[in-house]
């Protein structure tokens, strides 16, 4: 069965080479991609609206004959073609337009019975139904896939009708279900009130009703967060049968260093603080995920947790993504430490990028593999075979969602199983973390340090851009410091976005002539990048005009300004983490987006800046917004095959297939009982990666 599943789609009856490249465009290339192919919505088929109930608004369905046809041309858009059809029943017509498809011409021969199903709007006195998708009743196809029914509506590329791909997608139906086998274990399908495979395939895309496409959407969501849930508690198991290191978390070292911070540290951090002690102390290793809004103080608690391997003898290594965050945090943790090294062990701290010369890095590979560096903070540059620890016993990876899987991987496996902190400032609501990092324990700080004032955030369109300089002018005026981001750093004429380099000479000759201006940019050579941060700390700089480089790091509490140019052209993590660069000293700071948000998506992405600060509020509206395929992107691994089940709307669902999976490792950890075979058979299919974790030996 597996063997006619995964053949390839164009032997399907109906298909061919031709079709099959089309298709393929799609991510179909095998009879089981057609089959998880998922319709984007239904048309209710079995009461269609009479052209007399149309009515301005909602997406209504008609079934129509085509009286009249016809085409002009736009007077405002020159070359601008408007296609039109007349069509009627037995209560009345109404006219039907399409912009800039002058092929529809040919479809609309007069007597044509067609569906038709689109927004309705007015047009003077007339209704009239705006671009309406279209379909071609054949009179044979009476009672068939296409009338008088739940009819599937697919995402389809061109030349490929929807009748043409219902169609087909039946004809593979028919083929395969008589003999498909079901993976999910039959007590789990029992516990779970859930439709056997074959059933939930033909109710998902032909279901006779709502009801049983309902049934057949929460058994095949299921059975997707399932595959993605497994392989995550397999990797929690498979954690605790290794044995760590126990630290010697109770000590003067880590003590001493808290005491002598210049301020106090909150509860959420306190709290924090003794889950990570917890873990530390116990010989299994720690895989621990903190997340916490930009600001919230994580990284003290690293440098804490880094203290508590040191006082027993371990080496701790800090990684970070960029080497402009890498050297704010070497900068930082120095100077913390210098004070703490005079009463206490002298703590040597080291930093390690890959612009270092020659001579230096050499000199780190060999303090840090004599152990006479204690900690050591780096970008990539500490993943390179070179870099080698006596014994290391922590590793903390920063922004780990800039880091791929893998890579996340090779800096623990430089010691004897450490243990490992992974850090975000891009939070996600904590019961959907526990959820979606199942083999990662969780940890949360969710609030801000004492004394920091919410950043104003306010949009003007580009017209009213002046009001925006206006603010960054009587900022400077008080002697703090202003960020202006472009989304590129050339002009593009194409999207019309003025660049970064473009506008640092306009902006240094016009609105803020007698300031002085940096440029800072990603392809902007290191050395470079690091003089103009530097000069901006050193406040040598007024005014820093920059594109994304500064989405992660850099903290210079005087900076209370920033005008984010062409703000719908940035997602709402990224926008919210810029935004992030002020409000970090204790005058009150300002976010000034200017924007042109020409879609629904891109006006919700300002609204929802305009109106919530907290990270985690911002989080939950970005999922909202993109969905959870785009939000996690495809380091998140397993995230990306969702087809179907959404993390956020069916949160109790996925909930519920976690339990399962754990239960089902705990019971049956290689998956070897005859009952789940066909399971472990479609896991490794899905992801040949988890094979060692359900293999034995």
């Amino acid at each position: 069965m597996e063997k006619a599943l995964n053949a390839p789609i164009q032997f399907l009856k109906g298909i061919g080479p031709k079709k099959a490249r089309s298709l393929k465009k799609i991510g179909i290339e095998t009879v089981e991609d057609l089959l998880y192919y998922f319709p984007r919505r239904y048309e209710d088929r079995t009461n269609l609206v009479s052209i007399s109930q149309l009515e301005e608004g909602p997406a209504q369905t008609i079934r129509a004959q085509v009286l009249a046809r016809g085409e002009r041309r736009s007077f405002k858009r020159r070359g601008f073609a408007i296609t039109e059809a007349v069509v009627a029943d037995k209560t009345g017509k109404v006219t039907c337009v399409w912009f800039n498809q002058p092929y529809l011409k040919d479809y609309f021969k007069v007597g044509t019975d067609l569906i038709l199903s689109g927004k309705v709007g007015h047009y003077g006195s007339k209704l009239q139904m705006n671009s309406p998708e279209f379909e071609i009743v054949e009179p044979s196809r009476e009672g068939g896939l296409d009338i008088n029914r739940l009819v599937p509506v697919y995402s389809l590329p061109e030349n490929t009708t929807q009748r043409y791909f219902r169609k087909i997608v039946k004809s593979a139906l028919d083929e395969c279900l008589p003999s498909l086998k079901d993976f999910l274990p039959y007590d789990i399908r029992m516990r779970n009130n859930l439709l056997n495979l074959a059933k939930s395939l033909i109710n998902i895309h032909f279901p006779e009703d709502s009801h049983s496409r309902i049934e057949a959407y929460e058994r095949l969501s299921f059975e997707e967060f399932l595959l993605f849930q497994v392989p995550l508690a397999l990797r929690k198991m498979e954690r605790k049968d290794k044995l760590g290191i126990a630290h010697k978390t109770e000590g003067a070292l880590a003590e001493d260093f808290m005491n002598l911070l210049p301020f106090e540290l909150t509860e959420a951090q306190r709290h924090v603080l003794s889950e990570i002690k917890s873990d530390m102390a116990s010989p299994l290793p720690m895989q621990r995920l903190l997340q916490g809004d930009v600001g919230s103080g994580k990284t003290v608690v690293a440098v804490i947790a880094s203290l508590w391997a040191i006082q027993g003898g371990y080496q701790a290594a800090f990684m970070v993504p960029t080497e402009i965050l890498a050297r704010q945090h070497f900068d930082k943790v120095s100077s913390q430490l210098s004070v703490l090294s005079c009463q206490q062990k002298q703590i040597k701290v080291a930093l390690l990028t890959s612009s270092a010369d020659k001579k230096e890095k050499n000199r780190v590979y060999k303090e840090i593999k004599s152990g006479e560096i204690d900690l050591v903070i780096g970008t990539h540059a500490l993943l390179v075979e070179t870099v080698g620890f006596k014994n290391l016993g922590l590793t903390v990876i920063d922004e780990q969602h800039k880091f791929g899987v893998g890579q996340r991987a090779l800096l623990p496996g430089k010691g004897p199983n450490p243990d490992v902190l992974i850090m975000t400032a891009t939070p996600i609501p904590r019961t959907l973390a526990i959820t979606l990092y199942g083999d990662l324990d969780v940890s949360t700080i969710n609030e801000l340090p004492p004394g920091r004032l919410p950043v104003k955030t306010v949009n003007f369109s580009k017209d009213e851009k002046r009001k925006a300089y206006d603010i960054a002018k009587r900022e400077l005026a008080q002697g703090r410091q202003v960020y202006i981001i472009y989304p590129v750093i050339e002009e593009s004429y194409a999207l019309d976005i003025a660049g970064a380099k473009k506008m640092h000479a306009r902006l240094s000759d016009n609105e803020f002539r007698g300031f002085r201006l940096g440029l800072i940019y990603g392809s902007m050579p290191e050395k470079e990048q690091e003089e103009t941060m530097g000069k901006f700390r050193d406040r040598q700089i007024d005014v820093l005009i920059a594109t994304t480089v500064l989405e992660v790091g850099i903290d210079v509490p005087s900076a209370s300004c920033m005008i984010i140019e062409h703000a719908e052209r940035f997602g709402l993590a990224q926008l919210h983490q810029l935004r992030g660069r002020v409000g970090r000293g204790s005058a009150q700071s300002f976010c000034v987006l200017v924007s042109e948000a020409q879609t629904e998506e891109a006006g919700a992405r300002i609204g929802a800046m305009i109106r919530y600060s907290d990270g985690f509020r911002i989080a939950e509206e970005d999922l909202k917004i993109r969905g959870p395929g785009e939000f996690f992107g495809k380091r998140q691994h397993g995230l990306t095959e969702l087809k179907i089940a959404n993390p956020v709307t069916q949160m109790q669902l996925l909930k519920k297939c976690r339990e399962e999976a754990i239960k089902l490792v705990k019971e049956d950890r290689f998956l070897e009982t005859s009952q789940n075979l066909a399971l472990k058979e479609k896991l490794l299919q899905r992801f040949p990666e988890y094979e060692k974790l359900v293999v034995v030996g």
